[in-house]
């Protein structure tokens, strides 16, 4: 019988040996062997099969660690979103939780010496929030592909509401002009009724003065009466010309008021309608300045330390050049707030209706917690915006 064979009783108690966890000390990544213990590394160290892959390592030792701290950042984060994705959990649970699988890739082969230096990485680099406290370090995983789904879900939404929106609109303003026509019509018809009418009133004056002055041919007080009649008649006739001059000036002040209020009407709903399109989640830009209010950051020196954004990644996270040592940090715009230039200063909208424009701060209403721009530059040169709330604005470096 061979030396070690399937089911023999040697073979079982190295099996058994060998399930489960050993110490990571004595497992060698490259030939991807554990070993049982001290004697038995030093054995696999000498043996020609490790020399050789130590010889490939020599070669190009840099490439090999970072593919293998790749390997090890995926696989954690995979492990993170398959179990934890919602919760807030102890990074060494997660850890132990990972290891179990014999297979994986061991820390000792990657570029972090330690769970600490990882989990820093993970919330510099704005792939999970991180937080330290008494009992250790918590990290909640950040789920992009759940956002772009609501956040997916979410626009088709506010579609089908805005093109609902729109065709409401389109009734309302067909309504109003057509009341408007309706109001035009009927007051021109009015005034041709109240001149019509009128004249006849004198046609009848003069036929009955007529009348009188044929009675009465040799009196003088008869003519002077019915000339005092005559110009009574003109006097009520200027009288009624001038109430339906004055009714037309009326209907034609209330046309104007009204078509100027659906005009301002239209013009504040165009408003809206640029509002809701240009409104996003996300606000960074190149060359914005921000404030690092990330908390973890903080015994690094970078808390509430002020930066300039230089590359946009994914949309939410950006690289910030800080400005007084010029590091370079990769942080999610959550743990980011927008700054404020002095009054004279540019900046640059970051949301809302005017969104990518370039403009200068005029004044600051600090009980509102908004600020007063006008746009530099582009088709809304010269445009100024009253109120915009501190959100959606930011310095520009220059």
């Amino acid at each position: 019988m061979g030396k070690n064979e399937f089911l023999t009783p040697k073979a079982i108690a190295n099996r058994i040996k060998a399930k489960g966890l050993q110490k990571l000390r004595w497992y060698c990544q490259m030939c991807q062997k554990q070993c049982r213990d001290e004697n038995g590394f030093k054995c696999h160290c000498m043996s020609e099969s490790h020399q050789r892959q130590m010889q490939v390592f020599g070669q190009n030792p840099t490439r090999i660690i970072s593919g293998y701290s790749e390997e090890f950042e995926n696989t954690f984060l995979e492990h993170m979103k398959r179990s934890h994705r919602f919760s807030r959990i102890a990074a060494t649970v997660v850890y132990n939780e990972y290891i179990n699988d014999r297979h994986h890739i061991h820390m000792n082969s990657t570029q972090w010496a330690t769970l600490t230096e990882f989990v820093k990485y993970l919330g510099r680099t704005g792939k999970c929030k991180v937080e330290e406290t008494p009992k250790g370090w918590f990290i909640t995983y950040i789920d992009r592909d759940s956002e772009t789904l609501f956040k997916e879900k979410m626009k088709n939404k506010r579609l089908k509401a805005d093109i609902v929106d729109e065709e409401k609109q389109e009734k309302e303003i067909q309504r109003q002009i057509e009341r408007a026509a309706q109001m035009m019509t009927g007051g021109n018809e009015k005034g041709t009724e109240e001149e019509g009418s009128k004249p006849r009133v004198l046609e009848k004056n003069d036929g009955e003065a007529g009348k009188k002055i044929t009675l009465s041919l040799g009196s003088s007080k008869k003519n002077g009466e019915s000339n005092d009649k005559r110009e009574s008649s003109r006097l009520v006739f200027d009288e009624v010309e001038y109430e339906s001059k004055s009714g037309k000036r009326k209907i034609e002040g209330e046309m104007s008021g009204k078509n100027a209020s659906v005009l301002d009407e239209l013009m504040r709903e165009e408003e809206k309608a640029k509002e809701r399109s240009n409104r996003k989640d996300y606000w960074l830009f190149e060359g914005i300045i921000v404030k690092v209010m990330s908390k973890a950051l903080a015994d690094k020196g970078y808390y509430k330390q002020k930066g300039i954004v230089r590359k946009v990644i994914d949309k939410y996270c950006g690289e910030i050049e800080m400005l007084e040592n010029k590091h370079v940090l990769r942080v999610d715009q959550e743990e980011l707030e927008t700054v404020i230039p002095q009054i004279g200063g540019l900046v640059k909208i970051v949301n809302g209706a005017y969104r990518g424009e370039q403009a200068r701060l005029l004044a600051i209403d600090a009980d509102k917690f908004c600020a007063k721009v006008q746009i530099e530059k582009g088709i809304y040169d010269g445009r100024v915006l009253k109120a915009v709330e501190y959100e959606d604005i930011c310095k520009l470096a220059q």
